[in-house]
């Protein structure tokens, strides 16, 4: 069986096999060496996604044989409980306190599930309040954004937080796009989720904090004969190793 790769989070997360995605792009970086599988959902906060723990992560699979851990997981959320508590999408948010207790309660949960596996957090993303007034997905009478990129802050502040009071790596995704002038343009299609570019900085962002840990297509080993490694008078033995 090929390692796996678990990327666990919200609508960014869910959204990442789609055109340009940063799943497809890390799939495609790693094809024939380890699988990445989708566990996104969209909508969702902590509290949400620990409640549904055990079922996104099964410990036994449908044979009844245990399954394999996964080499990595990546932690994705945020910004859905960043939204604000007096705005029209206050059923999705998560106090910051409870906020940080959840995510240290996720990887605590996937650390005794999985002991040796890599455990990455990704903040969430900076906000365009513009953008988000012109793109609400409910009806908004108030004429508020529900998000707003200082609350993102602090919510990615408390997730980098964890990170380091749990030994584990993070990629500050708030810090790392505002580095960019036109961020808001280059990497948000509605001032919350991805462009094309915005799933790029996710992508590398990713490959390094797993580069930094051995973990590159390079380091490991391919599934089954590469086609250059197949002899042309005797094709079947490549086969018989």
């Amino acid at each position: 069986m090929r390692p796996t790769i678990y990327l666990f989070g919200d609508s960014i997360t869910e959204a990442s096999f789609a055109d340009g995605g940063w799943g497809a792009a890390l799939a495609n970086h790693f094809c024939r060496t380890l699988d990445v599988v989708l566990r996104g959902y969209s909508g969702y906060n902590t509290r949400w996604a620990l409640k549904v723990l055990d079922r996104v992560f099964p410990t036994v699979g449908h044979d009844g044989v245990a399954a394999a851990p996964p080499v990595a997981v990546t932690v994705f959320f945020g910004a859905n409980d960043a939204c604000l508590p007096d705005r029209y999408a206050a059923f999705q948010h998560v106090p910051l306190d409870e906020y940080k207790q959840n995510l240290h309660s996720i990887v605590s949960s996937l650390k005794k599930l999985w002991p040796k596996t890599l455990i990455l957090l990704i903040t969430p993303p900076p906000i365009d309040e513009g953008e988000r007034l012109r793109h609400p997905y409910v009806e908004n009478p108030s004429g508020l954004p529900e998000r707003t990129n200082e609350a993102a802050g602090s919510f990615a502040k408390a997730c980098v937080e964890t990170a380091e009071e749990c030994g584990i790596p993070v990629v500050d995704l708030w810090t790392r796009m505002q580095q960019y002038t036109d961020w808001r343009k280059a990497y948000l299609s509605d001032g919350l989720h991805l462009t094309k570019e915005g799933n790029k900085v996710v992508f590398e962002e990713v490959m390094k904090k797993l580069e930094e840990r051995g973990l590159s297509p390079e380091k490991l080993k391919a599934d089954l004969p590469l086609f250059a490694d197949i002899d042309h008078d005797d094709p079947l033995k490549a086969f018989q190793q």
